[in-house]
This record gives C-alpha cells, structure tokens and sequence, in this order.
C-alpha cells in the first residue's frame, strides 16, 4: 500500500508541474495570437492517447508514455518532429511568422511559470507553518557526529558555533548548502577551545552514500524513560516508566549516543543493565532485540531549545521567494561541483526512482507541497539549460536570431531538435539505471 500512495504522490505531483508548465507557453502562444493545435500530458508517442477532446481548435490529451508533457504550437519545429507544414508559406497566426521577442517570451512562458508556482508554493508554505527550528546556541551538549561527521574530523560533544565565520543560530544552518556543498569552515570549540574544520569539496558523495542524517545529529543525555513498549525486551526485563540508565554492562552512560554505542553490537545477546529507580539503583538482565533495539522511549531532553517564527502574509514572501531560488542557486553550485570533478554525476543526480522515496510511503501535505515547490523550482533552471529539445535551446536559437538579424535555417532547427532529444533520452536512461542500481 505505502509503494502505491508514494507512486500516486509523485504522479500528481509531476502533473501538476507539467500542465502548469505547459500552459505558460499555451497562454504565452495564445496572447500573441498564434495557433496552438495540441495540450498533452504526457506523450502520446506513435499516436496512442488514453483521452483526448478538442475545444475550440485545439486537442487537449492525455498520452501513454508518463516523461513530460507538450505543446504543439503552429510552425515551430518542436519535440513531435511534425515539419510538413514548414513546407509551406507561413501563415499569420504560424510561430515563425511572429517577431522573434514574442517567440522568445513564448518560449519561456513555461519557465516563468514554473519560478512562479515555485515562489507561491514556499510564500504559503511559509505564511501558513513559519519557521521552527533548533536554537543551536542552547545546545549545551553539542552534537554527535554520524559516518560523514567522523570523516570530516567532529567528535560527540562538539559544539559547532560558526560557519564561514558566522555565528550558527539555526540548527538547520548546519544542513544548509553552504556547508553540504563542501569547502565551508566549521569553528567548533572543543573542551572549552576553538578549532576549525574544513569541510571537503567532495562531501556531497558521502551525502549521497548515507543521507544527511550521518553527518550530525543533537546530543541528548540520556534522560528518564518516558514509554514502554508492549512485548517488547524493555517490558520483559522490567524497566519501568521514569527509570534512569545509568550504565551498560559496567559502562557508564551519561548520553544516549553513549548508550546506542553499547548496544550497537548486542543483538539478540545478554544485557545487563543497572537503572535509577525511586532514589536508589536496580540491577536489571535481559536481551537485546534482533535489530538492536530494546524498546523504550526517553523524554526530552531540555537543552533542545525550539525557535518558532510565525509571519504574516507579506512578511511570509520575501522568505518564500529566498527559498525559492535558494533551489536555483543550490542547483547552479552542484553542476559546478560536477564539472569540477569535485562531485560525481551518479552520486548527485537523481531521477524517478530518487524522487519518489522523498515523497515518502504515508501522505504528508506539508512535505508534498514543500517537493512540489522545490521540482517546479528545478524544472525551471533544467528547462533554461541550452540543450537543443528544452525551452533554454530554443532561446539561444532565438538570440542568436535576434542579435544575426535573420532566423536559424530549419533543416538546422530540426537537426538540433534531435540531437537535444537523444541527449534528454540518454540523460534519462542514466538517471534511471543509477537509481536502480542506487535501489
């Protein structure tokens, strides 16, 4: 069930994206008074439609094959590959027959809209839930690294206070591009003195190996047991509501990384555990799970301190709009890392398969809309790229008209068309072979 409702999100997700899309160039092509002769989701390669109706001159569809979706726009040499009527006088309300800025706004009316449902999806996002997060300065314990922290050189009980030299109020600053894309300085002070770390160029590799929960996480005490769970090794030993660890095997155990530490290799062995209970301390045995778990669940910790900022509607856009082309710019550094060698491609680049997982197997709205504005945010910098096929080839084929004063011949359109098409289908094929491989 969870496969279906995570298939089910990532399809309407990518509908929604692609219609939209789709109709900033219809309402472009329509404003300037030219013909548009089909409105498909996705394609209806070798002409196989699972619906179709035609309103008004134009067939809007729905096609078989779930990679995009188009318009055909009277006299322009586009995906279809349909030129048969380029073999005639071009006709007023043609494409080619208009001046090359409306053809050029034509072209990017995809992408604006794109930039706009991004911006609007992350305003309300930010208007509705504001922002909630870690006050990093009232981490009295610091953090506890994962595998990529190790790497990097943090320890359990560092305290991360700066980035690039500026001081790190929000937690979530530490997952920032600023620091996963590599190369920032970390000044952490360690015992009570400042040192400084360099996170490496190559980081987002060990990123996308072990996700960024391995790179640090807030270091708890190991606090009062707060719940049992039912059947579990916990109820079985004895341990009760309120109980205090102590220690593990003879270990002492301050942290609750200390303990997950103790019990890391413990599966389905004995355990023996000594607890604070009503003022003195019991002596409990028992036996770790098969999955190295016992089966409780502690209270929180008070030196997790929560910042909560709330907005309204105006002050919500201007934040919106920063997150927005922060998706942008984070898109921009990480094709940067790759052409670098800094990064590589089967690491960063995700497709179908990658997408989908961060939906997630259960329905939760704020994540849905907060990926649907992140894709609308990426499908517009992908779209502006200047590959043949996409929106941003066409308007280098447009400037370059606008600045040579003639058009582009379309025999050489049409070449380009499908060069930029077998470069899409081999982009595709190895987005989704690495994502297999990845699963």
């Amino acid at each position: 069930m969870g496969t279906f409702v995570m298939v089910g999100q990532v399809i309407l997700a990518l509908s929604i994206l692609i219609i939209l899309h789709e109709l900033g160039h219809f309402l472009a092509a329509r404003m300037f008074g030219i013909k548009v002769e089909k409105f498909y989701l996705f394609f209806d390669a070798w002409g196989v439609k699972l619906f179709k109706f035609n309103y008004k001159g134009c067939e809007y569809g729905i096609g078989w094959l779930p990679l995009g979706g188009y318009v055909k726009i009277a006299g322009m040499v586009d995906e279809s590959m349909d030129t048969a009527q380029l073999q005639e006088e071009p006709k007023s309300w043609e494409f080619r027959s208009k001046p090359a800025w409306q053809r050029l706004i034509v072209m990017l009316g995809g992408i604006i809209i794109n930039v706009i449902v991004g911006v609007l999806v992350f305003w309300m996002l930010t208007f509705k839930y504001g922002q909630t997060d870690i006050d990093n300065s009232k981490l009295t314990n610091g953090i506890v690294p994962g595998i990529i922290g190790k790497e990097i050189g943090l320890q359990a009980g560092d305290k991360i206070i700066e980035i690039n030299n500026r001081p790190v109020v929000n937690y979530k600053d530490l997952f920032s591009s600023e620091v996963l894309m590599g190369d920032a300085i970390l000044t952490i002070e360690r015992d009570g003195t400042p040192q400084e770390i360099q996170v490496p160029s190559d980081i987002l590799n060990q990123v996308a190996d072990h996700k960024t929960n391995e790179f640090v996480e807030p270091r708890l005490r190991m606090m009062g047991i707060d719940q049992i769970q039912g059947a579990s090794e916990a109820e079985k030993m004895g341990l009760q509501k309120n109980d205090s660890i102590v220690s593990v095997n003879g270990r002492s155990i301050v942290y609750f990384d200390q303990f997950k530490d103790a019990i890391l290799n413990q599966a389905e062995k004995s355990i023996a555990l000594e607890v604070f209970r009503d003022g003195q301390l019991v002596a409990l045995d028992g036996k770790v799970s098969a999955d190295g778990t016992l089966g409780f669940g502690i209270k929180p910790d008070p030196s997790l301190v929560l910042i909560t900022s709330e907005y309204s509607l105006m002050q919500a856009l201007p934040i919106g709009t920063k997150k927005a082309f922060s998706v942008i710019t984070d898109n921009i550094k990480g094709f940067g890392k790759i052409f670098k060698g800094d990064v590589r491609a089967d690491k960063a680049l995700s497709g179908p398969v990658g997408i989908a997982k961060m939906f997630g197997t259960d329905v939760d709205w704020y994540r849905f809309w907060n990926l649907v504005g992140m894709l609308s945010m990426a499908l517009a910098f992908m779209n502006l790229l200047p590959i043949p096929a996409l929106d941003g080839g066409h308007v280098i084929f447009l400037l370059v008209e606008m600045i040579q004063g003639k058009p582009l011949s379309d025999k050489f359109l049409e070449r380009a068309q499908m060069v930029g098409f077998f470069i899409l289908v081999a982009l595709m094929v190895f987005t989704l072979g690495n994502d297999i491989i990845k699963w």
